[in-house]
């Protein structure tokens, strides 16, 4: 068993220690030990490239114009989304990285996976470096021989380890994998700089820092944790770090004021972020003492992990007792430490400084938990436990970390699957979290794109259990109840929905649709103008909403001039100069009809229903062959499309094509035996009605 590590106390006037000494070991052995550390990280990554894009990656990927440009994407946009805030607001470098990739290869989502696994990747080799040179100052020299094999496990141990998915697979948390490679940039220059002087390590400390305030505002704490660690492991009193090295401890502070503009700009981040988010101070950090406990027993048994915990918040102090007083009593022999046991007490302080600007008592509303706040605060629990275990067991140690190292791996791999798509991921959150509402409701956002509406209903409804004023949730159900066929329930929810969010512009344009479909044309009208105030950049489709209901309502000259107005606002607007069409042929203008129904179908030339009015008005205005080319066009995009059939059939009877037509008809009644132009048609003709078109009894 090797030596006990020797610590001394914190001294005021303790003259600075000698020189580190200059790294031992050849560049070939590090070298290797870096291609070891990379090949075991894309290992335990391997099939983490094609997860889907979920949840905060919407809005701030697919979602974002600012990162169509790389110019604009220095200015992300800042406003909160319907279910939390924005993930790249204030985070202009997070903005400026998705530009990138989106230069590279729009929206095809390996390429976001790729350079999140290569942030990871340098972040894992930075800490591997930093730790080397950490455990060879001279206030830990006793294990200066043990410099690069304990240093290679603790970065082994932390990349490859299951709490970091999160931080990895979810693409806009490379929020905080990128401000953790640049916080530990900021330190690993620190240390070059200080045991050679090259003035291009301090500058390169300065810039990490200052990008690390511009990707996330954790980095928040890194100036005084370099000032830490110079007087823990360099200078001996913070007196002495201060007379040796404050133009560059200063330095790092100005980084502040690039972080305190963001910010001030981002204005907390929509809200969602601060005292103004409308969670309770006290409630927020009591909430946060159990989060913390949580993630240091996930640090030790990674099981089970959560992708969103929700916003759940403790409501009565003795809830959260047993973690208060446990984090009070780690914070108390942390900063005992500092003073006494420096080396423990900077290893405490690491994690509880990163951890500070999430998990204290500054609300973060839209999550009260969060693994990916873990991502670096982890290096410090895996720092101590791999010299504690060396501590009490040598070398005998090192090949039980590195079976601890493949454990991890592979449980990394595993969770991997969680996140293969949007499906797998939101129902092992549900399976796990089922009373969070969000959980619930993304899981049956996924299931209504697939068109499953009974699970869809089941999971909105719920949400809407576990937290009835959840608007977003109430809008969703009654997105998938229209669906269903019940517009009617539909209504109910889009209402709670609008009480609870009255300045949702998309509520009561849904509201609005349910109505048509209800029958009620003039509260769908009310609905659409209430939805036109609230979003005047939608002008184009409110207009087009409202000229429908005029339509149906028989007004057909304020439909018209509704319609005009939406084609004014978006000249290629499809279903608008459809619309128009009908609205036009209705009041006989066909030759005008034919011009909005053709400009339609440069945009859709695929739309059945328009290749059929098409046909219709050229039928009426004697184009008998181009009305049965647009028949056919109808048929091919529908081919079970009755009417179609029935008047394509016409049309080819009026051009003396008789039998011709008579197999239309035939077909129009073998779709729809009650079609009665068809049924009229062959009787009229004297040929004999299809046996599977008889008329019901």
């Amino acid at each position: 068993m090797p030596p006990s590590v020797r610590f001394y106390a914190a001294v005021v006037h303790r003259p600075p220690p000698p020189p580190a000494p200059a790294p031992s070991g050849p560049w070939r052995t590090l070298l290797l030990a870096g291609l070891a550390l990379a090949a075991a990280v894309l290992a335990a990554y391997h099939n983490s490239l094609h997860g889907a894009f979920v949840l905060d990656d919407a809005p701030s990927i697919t979602d974002n114009p600012t990162i169509r440009h790389l110019v604009t994407a220095w200015f992300p946009p800042h406003t909160a989304t319907r279910d939390g805030g924005l993930a790249v607001g204030g985070r202009p470098l997070v903005n400026e990285s998705l530009a990138i990739n989106y230069a590279l290869g729009g929206t095809k989502v390996e390429g976001y996976h790729a350079m999140n696994l290569g942030i990871h990747l340098l972040a894992a080799l930075v800490l591997f470096g930093l730790v080397r040179r950490t455990l060879q100052q001279p206030v830990l020299q006793r294990h200066a021989g043990a410099a690069l094999p304990l240093a290679f496990l603790t970065a082994l141990l932390w990349a490859v380890h299951p709490l970091q998915t999160e931080s990895v697979d979810y693409v806009v948390q490379r929020a905080e994998s990128l401000m953790g490679l640049f916080y530990l940039l900021t330190l690993y220059s620190f240390v070059r700089w200080a045991r050679r002087g090259a003035r291009a390590w301090a500058v390169a400390a300065v810039v990490s820092c200052l990008l690390g305030m511009a990707t996330k505002e954790v980095m928040a704490s890194a100036p005084l944790i370099v000032w830490l660690y110079d007087r823990t492991f360099v200078s001996g009193s913070f007196r002495e770090a201060w007379r040796r090295h404050r133009r560059l401890h200063i330095a790092l502070m100005a980084t502040w004021l690039l972080l305190g503009w963001l910010v001030l700009d981002a204005g907390g981040r929509g809200g969602t972020a601060g005292f103004a988010a409308g969670v309770a101070w006290w409630q927020y950090a009591l909430t946060q003492a159990s989060a913390i406990v949580h993630y240091l027993r996930l640090s030790l048994w990674p099981f089970p992990l959560v992708f969103d915990y929700g916003t759940e918040l403790a409501t009565r102090p003795t809830e959260a007792a047993p973690a208060v007083l446990l984090i009070v009593g780690l914070v108390a022999g942390t900063g005992l430490a500092l003073w006494r046991r420096p080396v423990i007490g900077f290893i405490g302080a690491w994690f509880f400084a990163i951890l500070a600007p999430s998990s204290s008592f500054v609300p973060v509303a839209t999550q009260t938990i969060a693994e990916h706040r873990m991502y670096l605060s982890l290096a410090a629990v895996i720092l101590a436990g791999v010299l504690v275990l060396y501590h009490l067991l040598g070398r005998r140690s090192l090949p039980l970390l590195l079976g601890l190292a493949v454990a991890f791996a592979f449980l990394t791999v595993q969770r991997h699957r969680a996140y293969s798509s949007a499906l797998a991921l939101w129902r092992d959150t549900v399976a796990k979290r089922p009373l969070n509402p969000r959980a619930q409701n993304s899981l049956g956002t996924v299931l209504l794109m697939q068109h499953q509406l009974q699970d869809a209903i089941a999971c909105f409804e719920a949400a809407i259990r576990s937290n009835p004023d959840y608007s977003l949730a109430q809008n969703n159900l009654g997105v998938a109840l229209v669906q269903f066929g019940r517009p009617g329930d539909a209504i109910v929810h889009y209402e709670a929905a609008l009480r609870l969010s009255p300045a949702d512009g998309e509520i009561p344009h849904n509201l609005g649709d349910a109505l048509i479909l209800a029958g009620r044309i003039p509260e769908a009208m009310v609905q659409y103008q209430h939805a036109l105030a609230l979003r005047p950049e939608f002008a184009d489709a409110q207009a087009n909403n409202l000229g429908s209901a005029f339509l149906q309502a028989g007004q057909t000259a304020r439909a018209i001039g509704f319609f005009e107005a939406a084609l004014q606002a978006k000249p290629d607007f499809a279903e608008a100069h459809s619309n128009l069409g009908n609205a036009l042929a209705q009041t006989g203008r066909l030759p005008e009809a034919i011009t909005h129904y053709e400009a339609a179908l440069r945009s859709q030339p695929d739309d059945a229903e328009t290749h059929f009015n098409l046909g219709n008005a050229l039928y009426q205005t004697g184009h008998l062959r181009e009305a049965m080319l647009h028949y056919d066009a109808a048929l091919r995009a529908k081919p079970d499309f009755a009417e179609a059939h029935a008047n394509l059939g016409s049309a080819l009877l009026q051009a003396g094509r008789r039998e011709e037509a008579v197999q239309q008809y035939r077909k129009a009644l073998r779709i729809q035996p009650d079609l009665p132009d068809a049924r009229d048609n062959l009787i009229r003709l004297g040929e004999s009605i299809p046996a599977q078109a008889s008329p019901p009894k």
